[in-house]
């Protein structure tokens, strides 16, 4: 099947899925080419990755048959309307923009496209991303699992059903950023402490993604795993004591539930 892939963008997401591509050997680097309008961000993948340069976004449909999407969701229209007359029923559309619908593309170029909407984060600059993929009623089982093939490659995906593509958003799109910062607050308290800028970021990030992989690995509920660790009358508990009087889950949730209500919004719910 053909893997041939053209990036519109080649900012932080897509040198990241370009990275992963390549590496994983999903696609050779000669079959990947980058438009963007940051010629020096494009050279730079060019010879970091032995990727092709393009010219124009005719070039490029030229040169690919998927076509990932990875400019701000502001810039989806122009794009789009650019795309629409030479675009054929042969490529396949690849969104990566919160609040971008199936249906939104449809009506710029045309349902008879076929398109995926997929929503990663940025976890896959280090090929650790998590993905959520649904497709309109023109791609096919195959093309998919092509598709899903290319996500395996900096990262896990799971198929959803695009009703869901805000509560994603929510809980791994935005999600780096909350974990961001509640490294960054564990890596304070620990200098408070007495302990190094540099070495209180190692301690906090490595504990956040060793517990991220129990819960992975063991397939153990969060809070069967919570309790492991606390030990009676002991000094997790009481950390997790002064957490809950601080309304520390009310405000994941309620943090989430506003990340989706503003997902909603930018999709025209």
């Amino acid at each position: 099947m053909d893997k041939s892939i053209g990036f519109i963008g080649a900012g932080n997401m897509g040198s990241a899925m370009i990275g992963g591509i390549i590496e994983a050997g999903f696609a050779k680097a000669e079959n990947v080419c980058v438009f963007d309008l940051d010629k020096e961000q494009v050279n730079f993948l060019a010879q970091e990755y032995g990727i092709q340069p393009v010219e124009s976004l005719d070039e490029m449909l030229n040169q690919s048959r998927m076509i990932v999407l990875a400019v701000k969701p502001n810039i989806y229209p122009s794009v789009l309307e650019q795309l629409k007359d030479p675009l054929t029923e042969e490529h396949i559309i690849i969104t990566i923009a919160a609040g971008v619908t199936l249906g939104q593309v449809e009506k710029i170029v045309g349902a008879k496209h076929k398109i995926v909407r997929s929503m990663p984060n940025t976890p896959a600059l280090v090929q650790k991303g998590m993905a959520a993929l649904c497709v309109n009623s023109q791609v096919s089982e195959d093309e998919f699992q092509m598709v899903g093939e290319m996500f395996n490659s900096f990262g896990k995906w799971e198929k959803v059903n695009e009703t869901l593509m805000d509560s994603v958003v929510a809980v791994s799109g935005s999600a780096p950023a909350y974990v961001f910062l509640f490294i960054e607050a564990m890596a304070d308290a620990a200098v408070q402490g007495g302990m190094a800028r540099k070495q209180a970021y190692a301690f906090a990030a490595q504990t956040v993604m060793g517990a991220a992989s129990m819960v992975i690995e063991t397939g153990k509920h969060p809070g069967e795993l919570k309790d492991m660790v606390c030990s009676p009358g002991g000094t997790t508990i009481e950390a997790v004591r002064s957490l809950e009087k601080n309304g520390f889950r009310s405000a994941v949730i309620e943090a989430m539930v506003d990340c989706m209500d503003k997902s909603a919004k930018m999709g025209g719910k």
